[in-house]
């Protein structure tokens, strides 16, 4: 066993604190990484304090992992000593499903085992996550990080990147399409930036104006207040796609009318009731709308690798893990340009 230090909620309503826990030695097919920086994602936030039940304490969040490997398995062949890994939402899958025989381990039959708020299928014990200074992954679930991409910017891909790239390679976004992005925030930066990289022509869709200038900066063609009637009118029936990362209540209908024909609207945003979809703005234009989950581990190697090769990373703000729930106030008011990443060395 190893110590591990961390930050860890005792309680869904008590702030994160300092806490210690021993992690396991690697096995044969192990690999221990040095974490040196993970992002922090609004479902941390979620898990935390309970909001989606079945929270399990004490909880150490955090599944957007970048390290570095300082330990191997004798069975290990992707990894050695000193390379660059990451770890994103998951760390193990029941394997044997029609799910994860197909590289969608993310929608194991059986239950993917979450990087954190999880059980280990042998032991069942509780998973904990990456605000923390090392971690233990089968290698299967740990993924190759290019070096020559700023680490902490890579953080967020594995959760934020992968959650955006994943459902617009799914319904193969690409040259000549029309995207709407929905939100600008820690999802719908990199929805920007990823079908922007795929040759669609891009509009990103806000109540505020203030946005405007970030949108275009990160890749957006265009701008669209969607607070103003006039503009919504004159967008009916434009898009090809509308991938909608919006997390707050909001009217599902008003967008839906801003698809074309066949349009297809994709939902990532988690609002905190059910949203009405009324029929109407679906079979009038035989409109559809899906949804999606991050992505399985050959996808996220492939998103990890397509960003290096076009110099793709989040817009990030470091902080020490001190800072860590202010951290969590500031997400919940927006205030953030676009995710919050930890550098572990804090913890030290």
């Amino acid at each position: 066993m190893s110590a591990t230090q961390a930050y860890a909620a005792q309680t869904p309503t008590t702030p994160l604190t300092p806490f210690s826990f021993e992690r396991r030695e690697p096995g044969p097919r192990d690999v221990k990484i040095e974490i040196l920086y993970c992002g922090v994602c609004h479902s941390d936030i979620h898990q935390v304090r309970d909001e989606w039940g079945g929270s399990i304490y004490p909880m150490v969040p955090g599944h957007e992992i970048v390290g570095r490997v300082t330990a191997i398995g004798d069975q290990v062949k992707k990894f050695k000593v000193g390379d660059i890994a990451g770890v994103g939402c998951f760390v193990d899958s029941c394997r044997s499903c029609p799910n994860c025989v197909a590289g969608l381990e993310q929608y194991c039959d059986n239950g993917m085992v979450g990087t954190y708020n999880g059980r280990e299928k042998i032991t069942n014990l509780p998973t904990y996550g990456g605000y923390s200074t090392q971690i233990v992954v089968d290698e299967q679930y740990t993924l190759t990080i290019s070096p020559n991409l700023p680490l902490e910017g890579v953080a967020p891909l594995l959760c934020a990147g992968i959650t955006t790239y994943s459902p617009l390679r799914h319904v193969g976004v690409g040259k000549g399409h029309k995207v709407g992005v929905l939100g600008l925030g820690g999802l719908g930066h990199m929805a920007v930036k990823f079908a922007a990289a795929f040759g669609a022509e891009v509009t990103m869709l806000s109540t505020s104006k203030s946005k405007e200038a970030d949108a275009k900066r990160l890749g957006a063609h265009h701008f669209a207040l969607t607070s103003d009637p006039a503009t919504m009118k004159e967008l009916a029936n434009s898009f090809d796609f509308i991938l909608n990362t919006v997390s707050a209540q909001h009217d599902y209908a008003t967008y839906l009318d801003l698809l074309r024909t066949n349009g297809t609207m994709i939902v990532v945003g988690v609002p905190p009731t059910p949203s009405k979809v009324p029929a109407f703005n679906l079979i009038m234009k035989r409109r559809s709308i899906i949804g999606s989950l991050i992505g399985g581990i050959k996808e996220t190697q492939e998103m990890l690798d397509f960003c290096a090769a076009h110099n793709i990373v989040s817009d990030v703000e470091v902080i020490p893990v001190q800072e860590i729930n202010e951290a969590y106030e500031r997400m919940l008011k927006g205030d953030v340009r676009y995710r919050f990443v930890i550098d572990i060395a804090s913890l030290k």
